[in-house]
């Protein structure tokens, strides 16, 4: 069992007739299962055309009735991508995965708002995607570092996910599903809502958290955590301490008075008992000797 997506998922991309999108889509559909998930993408202006065999679509709901496809992967340039977003959650889907990096704050907002109370969950922007290793992978992420295990991964830093896989990868443990959240200031999911998710999954045996500093995710989680969780969380924070409203790394990596610095972060961590390593090499090493 994986979270979210699996070899039976049945995928559109929004934006699959542009350059990033046919590239990614190949990818993508040359991983594993994939020639059998991805099966739509959409483009009103090239509807009735198609990309090496998958149609295109007029519509993000016209993709889904005649597809089949409940999962939505964005490529859409910045302009546009919260109305994509929308469309999709319009469209009702299951999930939506939003590659797309540099969407204004204001639009993300409104697309948030938007989606409340429906049932369609969000995974990004700017981030690299979704991974169940040996079944299918959505975005951009590396499938060739990945290996089928059950080690699950939720980080907001994308070169970090994949450093994280190759640690893992190092001490001989494969993982059950790998999601880059993004590290937008307004973005979907959030640590503690894939970590809700690992904690009932059956073949999740421990959870690799890898946050950033900015903004107080990582402590809420952290804290729901310590209440409830009953697999063993490893902890790391990216960033070091910077003056108060400097930004450093991802535009939501953003310290404002004094609050989300990688050390409190840390420490607000260790306190609800989750192991932490503050040298990012380390971060396998660790996760292995949790399961001891």
């Amino acid at each position: 069992m994986a979270i979210l997506i699996d070899r039976h998922t049945r995928v559109m991309t929004q934006g699959m007739t542009g350059k990033t999108g046919q590239f990614h889509t190949r990818m993508c559909r040359d991983y594993a299962d994939g020639d059998q998930c991805f099966v739509a993408g959409v483009n009103p202006k090239k509807a009735g055309k198609d990309f090496e065999g998958i149609p295109v679509y007029a519509s993000v709901m016209e993709a889904k009735q005649a597809s089949g496809a409940t999962v939505s992967v964005i490529y859409v340039p910045p302009p546009f991508a919260a109305a994509a977003i929308e469309e999709a959650a319009d469209a009702e889907l299951d999930l939506v995965i939003c590659i797309t990096e540099g969407i204004p704050v204001r639009d993300m907002l409104r697309v948030c708002r938007k989606m409340e109370g429906r049932k369609t969950r969000l995974i990004g922007p700017n981030c690299p995607g979704i991974i169940t290793p040996d079944e299918i992978k959505i975005g951009i992420m590396p499938g060739y570092i990945h290996k089928k295990g059950r080690i699950g991964v939720v980080s907001r830093s994308g070169t970090l996910t994949y450093e994280a896989v190759a640690q893992l990868m190092e001490q001989g443990l494969g993982q059950s599903t790998c999601i880059g959240i993004g590290g937008d200031p307004v973005n979907g999911l959030k640590h503690l809502d894939v970590m809700k998710l690992f904690n009932e999954d059956d073949e999740t045996d421990a959870v690799l958290m890898v946050g950033e500093i900015g903004g107080s995710d990582e402590e809420d989680c952290a804290r729901w955590v310590r209440d409830n969780m009953n697999k063993p969380v490893v902890g790391f924070i990216a960033g070091v301490s910077a003056p108060p409203g400097r930004r450093m790394g991802h535009a939501g990596a953003v310290i404002s008075g004094g609050k989300g610095t990688a050390q409190e972060k840390l420490a607000v961590m260790e306190a609800c008992r989750i192991t932490v390593t503050r040298n990012p090499a380390e971060m396998g090493r660790v996760l292995k000797s949790v399961l001891r």
